[in-house]
C-alpha cells in the first residue's frame, strides 16, 4: 500500500491544476445552461430538471418555515409525498439554501450540476494520488479526470443531480482506507458518518452500489493482503462502528420514512429487462462524445440520461491489456480487486436477461437472483455500470504512472491511450428554451385568486411529461423562503409514490380523468367533444384536490414532445367556460 499523506509530502501544484482542468471541462459540458440557466433547460430530460428545482425550492422553504422536508403536501394535493423513498437531495437543498432564495432554484440547479462534474473527477484523483500504490500525479490526474467525466456521467449530467455527485464515493473510499492507517479512528469514523449520511441524501441508490462495491473489492482484496488485513482490521472497525453510529441517528427517521413510513412502496416499477445495460453498449460510443457527434453512437441505451456503459472498444481492449500488464508490474493485490470488482458489477449490470444489439435473448444472467430481493429491487440493474467507470479510471490511474516500466514501446501504450480517450471526449450537453415563470406567478398576482396554502391546477396537470407547474411552484417557494410569503399547493405532480403492480411504485399518483385528458390534448393538440357528464367528472376532481383556480399560461413545456396550447385553450372553455385574462394567464376561478 502507499505510504499515508503524513509521510509523503506532496505537492499542491497538480492538485491545482486538476481542480482548475475539472472546473473549466464542467462549466464546458454545462454551457448551454449557463448562457441563460432560468430560461434555459436540458434539452433531452427537461422533466428531471423541474423536479430537481422544485426539490432545491422546496427545501429552503422548509429550511427558513421549519417544515419536514420528506414529508409534504406541497406536491400531489390533498394526500402528499414521501419523499424519503424519493432522490430528496435534502443536504443539497439545505447547503444551497441561501442561493435559492438569492438567485432561485435553475441557478442553483446549474451551480450544483457543475460543481458535482468537477469535484467528483477531482476527488478520484485526489484519492488515487494519495492511497493507489504508486500512482504519479499524472497517472492520478488522467484517472480522475476520466472518473468525473466518464460517459455515464456525462449522460447522467443530463439533469441528474444524484448520480453526478460521485465525489462523496472516493473521499468515503478515502476515509476508510484512513482508518487503517492511523488511530484516529473516532474523528475519521465521525467523518465517514457524516459522509455516508449525505450520500444517503443525495443519492442513496449510489451509497448501496458503493457499500457492494467495496465489500467485494475487499474480499478479493484481503485473500492475499492477510497480513495487512489484521494489523487494520481493529482501528477500521472500530471507526465504522463509530460511522455506523453517527450516520444512523442522522438518518433513523429518514430510513423509517422510507421502509415503513407512509406512502411507501417497495421497488420501483421499472422493468429490470428493460432497464438492464445491452452488452454490445460497453463497446460502442456514447452520444455526447466526440465518436458520438461523427455518429458512430449505436443508440443501445433506453434513453439518453442511461449510457452507463458505453466505453467504446478501443478503452476495452486497452483496460484489458492494462489488466495483464499491472498485475506483474504493480500492486498485484489491488489489480485483481479491482478487475474482479469490474466484472462483477458488469455482468450483474446487463440484468435478469441477456441483451444484444438491442434485442433480448434468452439467456438467463446472474442478475435474475437478485432483482426481486429487497434494496436490488429498488436499483435499476443497468446502473451498476456506474461502478466500472472508476474501475477503468484506477487502470488507467496505474497505467499511466507505470509507462516506464511496460513491456513494449513506450510510444504504442500512448498512442494506446490516445485511440482509447480521444473519442470519449465530451461535447456539452444539449439544452432547450423553455418558458419563464408567468409573471402571474412570480409577481405574486396569484395571491389575489388562491389562499396561502389554497390548490392552485396548472393546465396540463404537473408531471414528468408536462412540468410546468411544478417549475412555478418551485419559483413560489423559493421566494416565500425568503420573504415568508404564501404559497400555493398544487395537484400530483412529478415524484416516486405507490400504485405500481404488486405494491411497487409509479412515477406521479394513479392519474384522473382530468390529469389524462388534458395530457393528451396538450401531446395531440386534438380537443375533443365535451359533455356534461364529462364536465360533471371534471370539476369532480377539481373538487378533490380542493382546487381554488385553474390557471394556462400562453406558451406550455413537453419534456419530450411538442405541445398544443390553443388546443388546451379550447378544451378548457368547453370544460369551465371562458376565462379571465389575468396578467400573462388564463384563469378559471373555481
Amino acid at each position: 500500500m502507499a505510504p499515508p499523506p503524513s509521510q509523503t509530502r506532496l505537492s499542491r501544484k497538480p492538485d491545482l491544476a486538476v481542480a482548475v482542468i475539472s472546473l473549466a471541462l464542467a462549466v464546458y459540458l454545462t454551457s448551454g445552461l449557463w448562457a441563460g440557466p432560468t430560461h434555459r433547460a436540458i434539452g433531452v430530460n427537461s422533466g428531471d430538471q423541474a423536479l430537481f428545482e422544485w426539490l432545491l425550492g422546496l427545501g429552503a422553504h422548509a429550511l427558513t418555515h421549519g417544515e419536514n422536508p420528506l414529508l409534504t403536501t406541497w406536491l400531489n394535493a390533498p394526500d402528499g409525498v414521501n419523499l424519503a423513498v424519493n432522490t430528496s437531495i435534502t443536504a443539497y437543498a439545505v447547503v444551497f439554501a441561501p442561493l435559492t432564495i438569492w438567485l432561485g432554484p435553475a441557478v442553483t440547479f446549474s451551480v450544483i450540476l457543475t460543481l458535482n462534474l468537477a469535484a467528483t473527477a477531482y476527488c478520484w484523483f485526489w484519492l488515487f494520488r494519495r492511497y493507489l500504490p504508486s500512482a504519479t500525479a499524472l497517472g492520478a490526474a488522467v484517472g480522475g479526470i476520466f472518473c468525473g467525466f466518464a460517459p455515464a456521467l456525462v449522460s447522467h449530467a443530463n439533469a441528474h443531480l444524484n448520480w453526478t455527485a460521485q465525489w462523496l464515493v472516493p473521499l468515503m473510499i478515502g476515509t476508510v482506507v484512513r482508518l487503517g492507517r492511523n488511530r484516529r479512528w473516532i474523528r475519521d469514523g465521525i467523518i465517514l458518518g457524516l459522509l455516508i449520511a449525505a450520500c444517503f441524501s443525495i443519492a442513496a441508490e449510489q451509497l448501496f452500489f458503493a457499500a457492494l462495491a467495496g465489500v467485494i473489492f475487499v474480499a478479493v482484496w484481503a485473500v492475499t493482503e492477510r497480513a495487512q488485513v489484521r494489523s487494520m482490521a481493529a482501528p477500521v472497525l472500530k471507526g465504522l462502528a463509530v460511522a455506523a453510529g453517527v450516520s444512523g441517528v442522522l438518518l433513523a427517521y429518514p430510513l423509517w420514512l422510507h421502509f415503513a413510513g407512509p406512502y411507501g412502496f417497495h421497488g420501483t416499477g421499472f422493468d429490470a429487462k428493460i432497464h438492464s445495460e445491452d452488452l454490445a453498449a460497453y463497446g460502442t460510443w456514447p452520444v455526447r462524445s466526440l465518436a458520438g457527434a461523427l455518429g458512430l453512437n449505436l443508440n443501445l441505451a433506453p434513453n439518453p440520461t442511461e449510457e452507463n456503459s458505453f466505453f467504446g472498444l478501443p478503452l476495452l481492449l486497452l483496460s484489458i491489456a492494462a489488466y495483464l500488464v499491472l498485475r506483474r508490474v504493480s500492486d498485484r493485490a489491488i489489480v485483481r480487486a479491482l478487475a474482479v470488482t469490474g466484472v462483477v458489477f458488469a455482468v450483474l449490470s446487463l440484468g435478469p436477461q441477456l441483451r444484444w444489439w438491442g434485442s433480448l435473448t434468452p439467456i438467463p444472467m446472474p442478475a435474475a437472483l437478485l432483482v426481486k430481493l429487497p434494496v436490488f429491487n429498488a436499483a435499476l440493474p443497468s446502473r451498476l455500470a456506474l461502478v466500472v467507470s472508476p474501475v477503468v479510471g484506477a487502470l488507467l490511474a496505474l497505467l499511466v504512472s507505470r509507462l516506464r516500466v511496460l513491456p513494449g514501446p513506450r510510444w504504442v501504450w500512448v498512442a494506446g491511450l490516445v485511440a482509447a480517450l480521444l473519442p470519449l471526449v465530451p461535447t456539452p450537453l444539449l439544452v432547450r428554451e423553455r418558458p419563464p415563470v408567468p409573471h402571474f406567478i412570480s409577481s405574486g398576482a396569484w395571491e389575489r385568486y388562491v389562499s396561502d396554502r389554497g390548490v392552485l391546477v396548472s393546465v396540463p396537470i404537473a408531471n414528468d411529461l408536462v412540468p410546468d407547474g411544478q417549475r412555478w411552484q418551485a419559483d413560489a417557494l423559493a421566494r416565500s423562503a425568503g420573504d415568508r410569503g404564501p404559497v400555493f399547493r398544487i395537484p400530483a405532480g412529478f415524484f416516486l409514490g405507490p400504485g405500481g403492480p404488486d405494491g411497487t411504485g409509479r412515477i406521479g399518483p394513479i392519474p384522473t380523468y382530468a390529469q389524462t385528458l388534458l395530457e393528451d390534448v396538450t401531446k395531440t393538440g386534438y380537443a375533443p367533444p365535451i359533455t356534461d357528464s364529462e364536465r360533471t367528472r371534471f370539476r369532480e376532481d377539481l373538487k378533490y384536490w380542493g382546487a381554488e383556480a385553474v390557471v394556462l399560461a400562453d406558451d406550455v413545456q413537453g419534456a419530450h414532445w411538442e405541445t398544443h396550447q390553443p388546443a388546451l385553450l379550447e378544451v378548457m372553455k368547453r370544460l369551465l367556460g371562458e376565462p379571465q385574462r389575468v396578467d400573462d394567464v388564463w384563469l378559471w376561478q373555481v
